[in-house]
């Protein structure tokens, strides 16, 4: 068989109008290309969205957090020490308002508020204080997703997810998205303030006299502990390649 020359010495010489006697001589250089192109595209696309697309590597979007604080209401006695030792790391001030850990909102009622019936917590329930504290949402996480400034950010230490202070805008869109009401706005920086574990030392956990908080290895609670608000203000668009 002739040699017909190289895949470009061909395309050449369809441009010049000559017959090479190959194949390729039926098209000209931009079909050889489209061709070529779409065949990439192709491929690309089935690897993407494929029947096994995901199958082994599942799409991670936020990084699960390493730990996480639990809390006891048997052993809760409302002194509300893990409150001020929290903003007094964080924020230099005594202030529970903006506490990563909420006890002082569940004292009275507990945390299903004054129209809960005889079933009620707190101090005018059944005596029990329910602390609040941040699940550490595995994805999609609420406060992190509704974030238009995408501010909430994971923190290389633990994994757990901390705002941003430079890009948050205090909009509060994060603390209307979290089903445990979880995320305060300080009305004096104008920005919000979440959870982050302290990086790893929590000093929640450290002040507690009743052993009442611990830190442990991270568990999903987000389908065993009831929600605030019976749902979040942001939908979540389900994510198929890493959960159900």
């Amino acid at each position: 068989m002739e040699n017909t020359g190289t895949l470009e010495q061909v395309l050449d010489n369809v441009e010049a109008g000559e017959d090479t006697g190959s194949p390729v001589s039926m098209l000209s250089r931009r079909s050889v290309l489209q061709l070529c192109a779409g065949t990439i595209a192709g491929i690309a696309s089935w690897r993407l969205f494929g029947p096994s697309a995901g199958a082994d590597d599942p799409l991670i979007i936020t990084e699960q957090a390493q730990g996480l604080v639990i809390a006891d209401p048997t052993r809760c006695v409302a002194c509300r020490r893990c409150e001020l030792a929290c903003t007094n790391f964080n924020d230099g001030k005594s202030s529970p308002a903006v506490s990563r850990i909420k006890v002082w909102r569940n004292i009275n009622y507990g945390p299903t508020g004054l129209f809960s019936g005889d079933r009620s917590h707190g101090d005018w329930g059944n005596g029990l204080i329910v602390q609040d504290f941040c699940k550490q949402c595995p994805h999609p996480v609420p406060c992190a997703d509704a974030c238009p400034h995408e501010a909430i950010v994971a923190r290389p230490e633990t994994g757990a997810r901390a705002v941003d202070q430079e890009k948050c805008t205090g909009c509060g869109i994060c603390s209307k998205a979290c089903p445990w009401e979880m995320i305060s706005l300080d009305t004096e920086t104008k920005k919000a303030t979440k959870c982050f574990l302290c990086d790893g030392k929590p000093k929640c956990v450290e002040a507690c006299p009743a052993e009442a908080l611990v830190y442990v290895p991270w568990v999903d609670l987000t389908g065993k502990v009831p929600p605030r608000v019976s749902g979040t203000v942001v939908k979540q668009q389900a994510c198929t390649d890493c959960h159900k």
